[in-house]
């Protein structure tokens, strides 16, 4: 395969985890299995390997984030990182020989292997025997203070008998199914939606900012650890702390067992799963720690993970039912995708009627047809999946599924680029209106008060075609929209008449641009100035001339726009050099849109940021990344997209994966949110 077509490939995989990514962090909606993800970032890191792409150049992701608005978020003194997933005894041979590896190759290997809670993880903070603060787990570095939730709730001791100095504890709070049950009920009876499951009710409850609603509703915890003790001994080995938790009132779960050896441990992972349905909440895997505690601190751990343990996660349940009927679903790229209608089946909880079947290709690799007896299970339990047809249940009645002729929004015939089918035509009603979304969002245009439901209002009322065609709208056409009225009509007239002047960089990364963020609009707004120059160059980009493309992404080297190198300025300027788009822009501009570059106002300097090179990566608690570039450029800093030797800081969040590595490998200071307001109020 040619180096273009590899990095194309490498490309769709790194669009792939992003999605992933957002559905499971920002959306807690997945729709792939764990070991699904893990097989696909394996592929993506072998073939970022064989093409020898740097780090800073790497698609990144890490742990997610719990944040609620409302809630004050403190930093953790030892960070609450995830376990890495296992899912073999083969991997969890490779987890004992690196320990053998890390150690001593004489190692005696004493696991204690304790039952994986789907609950709420927290970490708790007792001084001298009284609890002063619970956490929850956040991005890893910081959670939301839950004290006033776990006191009033009474899911965990709020007093530790024999206990001195300062103690942090962790575990994780859940809702039993027998409370969830009730909960349900009681919600159901003031005609109220039910909740799918125990784990996101427990969630949800725990980030109630009236606590004392918590009362009575049953929600517990499970203690695992103690993360940290200051004038308090506490045993050395993992199961004598478990005890001594015990003993001063904490629940620990039953079913934890000290075991000697990998051949132990897989074999009761393997014999768990049937213990299961006997519990009175839900679990979805074991975790498996080195029992001596003494040894953690020399492991140590990557970015992500620490070394002294990992989590083995248990297979989905699966049911059968039949495929009755595929539709298509059009997305905001105009990605076509096939979705199962289904049999109803009752799974992990909730009744199951539809599943995302992602492409045709899929299709055809799991040969599905339409009649087929098929297993369902729900990728991390919430999002159902088809998993593969019941060969003997079919009878000669199937049909195969057909892959779509015309787009079912607009007609039109699709496009098959790689694995998936598109429809092309920029004017698709379905595409619109989820570009029109994007394009109204905080953290483009930033339209307040244009929202999802105003957006479909707007489209499918008053004939709203284009982003430009927003900007037409007069307040008495939308006070005729339904739940509008006169006064908020005038208030989102108001708004567009703002947004008119945010400048080229939001408008860029408005509009969709494949590659094309926050961080590099800015770049290329800063770079050209006006959108007319950036256009002119990306005609000339697109033309092939070989005098503009090595200025601007030499082979050897940094081209003077931080971030852009060949293949993403190839797909970005593919896109601008598009007649669609540059008259979505010309529309724009006619409207009174500006398109220029919009200076930062530097009236107040600060002299710790200015000047300096900082790097956003991943999601910050509560600014956005517009935000947050935003208040460095107003203090004189300067925002670039890849970590250097030159780069000054990193601020890192949610989901903040190679970008950090790198930035440790080359011991570049690192800030999260907290620590960026501090630098930007330096000089107040």
């Amino acid at each position: 395969m040619a180096q273009t077509d590899l990095m194309n490939t490498l490309a769709e995989l790194a669009a792939e985890l992003a999605r992933h990514d957002a559905l499971y962090y920002a959306q807690a909606t997945p729709e792939i299995e764990d070991a699904d993800y893990d097989a696909l970032r394996r592929r993506y890191d072998e073939l970022a390997d064989e093409l020898g792409l740097a780090e800073a150049d790497r698609y990144t992701s890490g742990v997610g984030d719990d944040h609620v608005d409302g809630f004050t978020t403190v930093a953790h003194v030892v960070p609450m990182l995830s376990l890495e997933k296992v899912y073999s005894r083969e991997e969890i041979e490779d987890f004992a020989n690196r320990l053998r590896r890390l150690l001593s190759d004489e190692l005696a290997l004493d696991f204690v292997v304790e039952p994986k809670i789907d609950g709420m993880s927290v970490a708790l903070w007792y001084e001298g025997g009284r609890l002063q603060r619970a956490l929850t787990r956040g991005n890893g570095r910081q959670g939301d203070d839950i004290t006033a939730q776990v006191r009033e709730s009474g899911c965990a001791p709020l007093e530790l008998p024999n206990t001195a100095g300062l103690v942090e504890i962790r575990g994780e709070i859940y809702l039993p199914r027998e409370a969830f049950l009730a909960l349900n009920e009681r919600l159901l009876s003031t005609g109220s939606k039910a909740l799918v499951n125990p784990r996101n009710a427990c969630a949800g409850l725990m980030k109630r900012k009236n606590a004392e609603e918590l009362r009575g509703l049953g929600i517990r915890s499970f203690l695992y650890a103690i993360a940290r003790a200051e004038g308090q001994e506490v045993p050395q080995y993992q199961h004598q702390r478990l005890q001594w938790l015990v003993a001063r009132g904490c629940q620990v779960h039953p079913d934890t067992t000290r075991l000697s050896g990998v051949e132990a441990v897989y074999a009761f992972a393997q014999a768990y799963p049937e213990r299961r349905s006997g519990l009175d909440h839900d679990i979805d895997g074991l975790v498996i720690k080195l029992n001596d505690t003494a040894w953690y601190d020399e492991l140590g751990a990557t970015s992500h993970h620490p070394r002294y343990g990992v989590a083995w996660k248990f297979p989905s349940e699966q049911l059968p039912t039949t495929l009755q009927e595929v539709i298509v679903q059009v997305g905001k790229s105009g990605k076509l995708t096939p979705v199962a209608v289904l049999d109803p089946v009752f799974i992990s909880g909730s009744t199951v009627s539809r599943a995302s079947l992602h492409n045709w290709s899929e299709i055809r690799r799991k040969d599905l047809q339409l009649g087929d007896r098929v297993l369902v299970q729900k990728a991390g339990e919430i999002i159902p999946q088809v998993v593969a047809v019941i060969a003997e249940g079919r009878d000669g009645s199937q049909r195969p599924i057909a892959e779509p002729s015309a787009c079912p929004s607009c007609g039109t015939t699709p496009v098959v680029q790689d694995l998936f089918h598109f429809c092309p035509n920029p004017a698709c009603p379905a595409q619109l209106r989820e570009r029109l979304r994007h394009f109204a969002s905080k953290g483009a245009m930033d339209i307040d008060g244009c929202g999802p439901a105003v957006i479909e209002a707007v489209v499918s009322q008053l004939g709203v075609a284009s982003p430009a065609d927003l900007f037409r709208l007069q307040p008495q056409q939308l006070a005729g929209l339904e739940r509008m009225g006169a006064k908020s009509a005038e208030n989102l007239r108001k708004a567009l008449d703002a947004a008119k002047g945010r400048g080229l960089a939001r408008v860029l990364a408005g509009l969709s641009i494949p590659n094309c963020g926050v961080v590099m609009a800015e770049a290329l707004a800063e770079h050209f100035g006006s959108a007319q120059a950036l256009l002119d160059t990306a005609q000339a980009y697109q033309a092939g001339d070989q005098a503009l493309v090595e200025s601007l992404t030499p082979k050897t080297g940094n081209g003077p726009i931080s971030g852009l190198g060949r293949t993403t300025a190839l797909s970005i300027f593919s896109a601008l050099a598009a007649p669609q788009l540059r008259q979505v822009l010309a529309d724009l501009e006619a409207v009174g849109v500006d398109l220029s570059q919009q200076q930062a106002a530097v009236g107040s300097r600060v002299a710790a940021v200015a000047d300096k090179a900082f790097v956003l990566t991943g999601t910050l608690p509560t600014l956005d990344r517009a935000e947050a570039s935003a208040r460095i450029k107003a203090a004189g800093g300067r925002v670039v997209s890849a970590v250097s030797k030159k780069t000054d800081y990193v601020v890192a969040g949610e989901s903040a994966g190679s970008k950090l590595s790198k930035a440790e490998q080359l011991g570049v200071s690192i800030l999260d949110e907290a620590g960026l307001l501090a630098l930007l109020a330096a000089d107040a």
